[in-house]
C-alpha cells in the first residue's frame, strides 16, 4: 500500500497539497503515483510567477515508461519550484513527500483547498481505481 500522510489534501490526478503558510501550498505528486511512473529521469517545472486554473496542466515528468502531465490542483501563481529536481529527477522517487515537492502556488482562492480529498478519502479513491 502507497504512503499517504494524512496531514496533506489530495487531488484524484494524484497530486498532493500542503499549506505552507498563509495562502501558499506546496505541492508534489503522490507515493502511489511516483510508483506507478517508475524512475523519473526529467522534470519539466513551471516558470515563477505563471499562473495556472484548477486542473490545468503546468508541469510533466518523464520516467522510463512513460511521460505524464501534472495537474496544478489549485487556482493560483507558482510562486517557488524545487530547482534541485532538474539535475536530481529522482529525488521525487525517493521522497516524495518531502525533498522531491514540485513547486509552491499563492492561492487565488483558499477555498478551493476544501474541495480537495483528505488522507481516508484519497486511500478509497485509489482502491476504486
Amino acid at each position: 500500500m502507497s504512503d499517504i500522510p494524512s496531514d496533506l489534501r489530495y487531488a484524484e490526478s494524484h497530486e498532493w497539497i500542503s499549506q505552507e503558510e498563509e495562502g501558499v501550498v506546496k505541492v508534489g505528486i503522490s507515493d502511489h503515483a511516483q510508483g506507478q511512473l517508475g524512475d523519473l529521469v526529467f522534470v519539466e517545472l513551471p516558470e515563477e510567477g505563471e499562473t495556472f486554473g484548477r486542473g490545468d496542466a503546468c508541469a510533466v515528468v518523464e520516467s522510463v515508461k512513460a511521460a505524464s502531465d501534472i495537474y496544478c490542483p489549485v487556482s493560483g501563481e507558482i510562486v517557488v519550484v524545487n530547482e534541485a529536481l532538474a539535475d536530481t529527477p529522482e529525488i521525487v522517487n525517493n521522497d516524495p513527500y518531502g525533498d522531491g515537492w514540485l513547486f509552491s502556488v499563492k492561492l487565488d482562492d483558499p477555498g478551493e483547498l476544501d474541495e480537495l480529498m483528505d488522507a481516508e478519502a484519497y486511500r478509497e479513491h485509489l482502491d476504486e481505481s
